[in-house]
């Protein structure tokens, strides 16, 4: 390993262990904005609890322009580590419910870093960072989660993308979702997210390599705990989900499942049966 290499793979380690905490009121109109952005009907007033997957609406960074990536990202440092290849997603998470988040009562996140590992794959060299979250309302324990992010390698101009998986064919449920750009704007906002993926379609397409704008994966992953709580008729008590390969807006999606009164199996899907995330649920 080069000089520089090592003293990398230091500044990485080094940040294993760090810390942050944010506190943000569960704000009625920031929900309700949700709400309508998703064309879900609810009791999103103050006192009424959150949806699972909602909280990931708060507790986000809004930084200074000036601290922007050409990405639309933060700048690398900060919370997170200065790794530098280019690419960044959310690839995973796992999430347990301890009680609902409380519209307008005030949430802390305690988050901290748990791991930073570098790996090769056909992709090419990966960076995984794993994040643990502990989220409170008005003092109780809500939530805690693990948040899994990937750092890629840039994507050679042209070239196709990696064969997708085909998702499975034996759903017991399926319901369509149709995404479009203004849903993506509208996350993008509620979110703190600047990633230009999902809202630029000329980057989208010659800077990483995308064939059109990119569903955000949390945006997915809501949308199958929503699903998930709907089929099973009771609130969640766990849930955890990987992402497989992006979805696009141009195309319609769709949530399945399976499963029974305790347990489900579920996943999403775009374009020709493609599966693009892949996630398990306890009730």
């Amino acid at each position: 390993m080069s000089e520089s290499a090592a003293s990398v793979e230091q500044d990485w380690h080094a940040w294993v262990g760090r810390k942050e905490t944010i506190r943000e009121l569960i704000a009625p109109d920031r929900v309700a904005a949700l709400g309508a952005t998703l064309g879900i009907a609810g009791n999103h007033a103050f006192g009424a609890p959150l949806p699972p997957g909602w909280h990931w609406i708060f507790f986000n960074r809004f930084v200074p322009r000036h601290e922007l990536g050409t990405d639309g990202h933060p700048k690398r440092g900060g919370f997170l580590p200065p790794v530098s290849l280019p690419r960044r997603m959310w690839a995973g998470g796992r999430l347990t419910y301890h009680a609902p988040l409380t519209i307008g009562g005030e949430g802390v996140r305690e988050s901290t870093i748990l791991k930073v590992e570098a790996k090769s794959g056909r992709a090419g060299k990966l960076v995984f960072v794993t994040v643990s979250h502990s989220v409170t309302c008005n003092g109780t324990a809500c939530i805690t989660e693990e948040q899994d992010i990937v750092y890629r390698e840039a994507a050679a101009p042209g070239s196709p993308a990696p064969p997708a998986s085909p998702a499975p064919q034996d759903a017991a449920w399926s319901e369509e979702f149709r995404p479009d750009t203004v849903l993506l704007f509208r996350y993008s906002a509620l979110t703190s997210n600047g990633h230009r993926i999902h809202y630029d379609q000329a980057y989208a397409r010659a800077e990483e390599n995308y064939p059109d704008l990119v569903v955000h994966g949390p945006l997915t992953a809501t949308l199958l705990q929503g699903f998930a709580e709907r089929r099973a008729g009771q609130p969640l008590k766990s849930f955890e989900f990987r992402g497989v390969s992006p979805l696009f807006v141009s195309s319609a999606l769709k949530l399945e499942g399976k499963g029974d009164a305790q347990s489900l199996d579920l996943w999403a899907s775009g374009a020709n049966g493609a599966l693009a995330m892949r996630a398990a649920a306890q009730v």
